[in-house]
């Protein structure tokens, strides 16, 4: 069976169209919370979703996805409960799920049984934040195929001679992170954002997303008139702290999130 991530691709550029992403942190406010949010993000136009796996060190991300996942953590969300959910968002959907984590919890569960287990639930690929390639031809476990895509990050300051590193063994898509720093909302969408897009097109086929301070209409067909795909991520958790504990939450969601859907149409 063709990877959800690839069919949705090839789907998308049929039709002429990019696709939105739409990161959420698993367990903020609830896991039962996430899989509702996840099914009506589908409904609301969201083609792939990063689920962020709670963890008490998240070096990359800023405060408003770090609060996240401090919410998450104090709820009970744990890495094997967050598989449990995306078995859940199954019986409904079929959206490409990519999970956004680093890799102590990964080790903590069991390098190969997380794979194994994750691909089982249903998840499409991985976004390990920090695990460079270097590090492949060193632990044997990182050399094993599976069926999940290896998401790889390319920064604004990567080299162009990295840059073809990293693409050589990605897969899925590229995520380009178009800010420096940590993950969070920014006022405007880089300058650079055209030429970096361009450098990493002359190293690979594989689609290429952009993310990081991205949070509005006007920022996400800015970056899709250079990009594949849009990924929304800090402001949507900030959303879901303001309506947390509000019976409105996956209602109010959906209303943030269908512009943003329409605007990369």
């Amino acid at each position: 069976m063709l990877n959800r991530i690839d069919q949705k691709f090839s789907d998308l550029r049929a039709a002429g169209k990019k696709a939105l992403i739409a990161y959420i942190a698993a367990g903020d406010p609830t896991l039962d919370a996430t899989r509702e949010l996840v099914w009506g993000f589908e409904k609301a136009g969201v083609d792939i979703i990063e689920l962020g796996v709670p963890f008490s060190d998240p070096l990359a991300d800023g405060v408003v996805n770090q609060l996240a996942a401090s919410r998450a953590l104090a709820g009970g969300a744990t890495s094997r409960k967050v598989l449990e959910c995306v078995r859940q968002i199954r019986v409904k959907s079929q959206i490409p799920i990519v999970l956004y984590t680093y890799m102590n919890p990964i080790y903590r569960y069991g390098f190969e049984l997380f794979h194994r287990d994750a691909e089982a639930a249903g998840v499409d690929g991985m976004l390990i934040l920090d695990l460079p390639p270097d590090e492949d031809a060193q632990n044997v476990e990182l050399l094993q195929k599976t069926g999940l895509k290896r998401i790889r990050l390319i920064a604004p300051t990567t080299l162009n001679k990295r840059i073809a590193q990293l693409t050589a063994d990605a897969s899925g898509f590229i995520y380009y992170v178009s800010q420096e720093g940590v993950t969070g909302e920014r006022a405007s969408v880089a300058t650079s954002l055209a030429e970096r897009v361009a450098a990493i097109r002359q190293t690979t086929s594989l689609p290429i997303a952009v993310g990081f301070g991205i949070s509005t209409p006007d920022h996400v067909r800015e970056v899709a008139l250079h990009a594949d795909a849009v990924v929304v991520g800090s402001a949507i958790v900030k959303k879901i702290a303001e309506f947390g504990q509000s019976p409105d939450l996956v209602k109010k969601l959906i209303e943030f999130v269908t512009p943003l859907a329409a605007a990369i149409r």
